[in-house]
């Protein structure tokens, strides 16, 4: 009796410590120049994971929810991976291609409330035509 009680505990708590953690979102460089995931969409709690498959890119973060610390540059050619606790929404590029339109969103917990200094942010002529067309893909009820 005692041990089918110590397995259905250890069974228990596995099952409920699986549930807790995040999911991952595998994103990777491309070899044009983009992120293969340009919105990523997840929960408070889920990890992203950039990939580097093509050469010559990295994850810079811009801009993100107001008060809340950008998450570190990666080093270029290598994995990077934040866990986001932070809703709201996420712009990076990468470093030396973010000019020429290399960015992505992460929207974290399906929140919007910082997507007007999302769109105030400044970059290039390129880079500002891109933003918007990923806005405007990223908001609620657009295709």
């Amino acid at each position: 009796m005692k041990i089918l009680l110590t397995i259905s505990t250890v069974v228990c708590m596995l099952i409920l410590s699986s549930n807790s953690f995040g999911e991952v979102l595998k994103i990777k460089f491309t070899e044009d120049d983009s992120y293969s995931i340009e919105i990523a969409r997840i929960n408070v709690g889920d990890t992203i994971e950039w990939l580097p498959e093509n050469e010559g890119h990295n994850v810079e973060f811009f801009a993100g929810p107001k008060m809340h610390p950008l998450p570190k540059t990666s080093e270029i050619d290598a994995v990077h991976t934040i866990t986001f606790g932070t809703p709201g929404v996420y712009l990076y590029g990468c470093t030396p291609h973010a000019n020429m339109g290399m960015l992505g969103l992460v929207v974290v917990g399906n929140n919007f409330d910082n997507i007007e200094k999302i769109k105030e942010t400044q970059l290039s002529r390129v880079a500002s035509s891109v933003l918007k067309r990923l806005v405007r893909m990223a908001q609620p009820g657009s295709n």
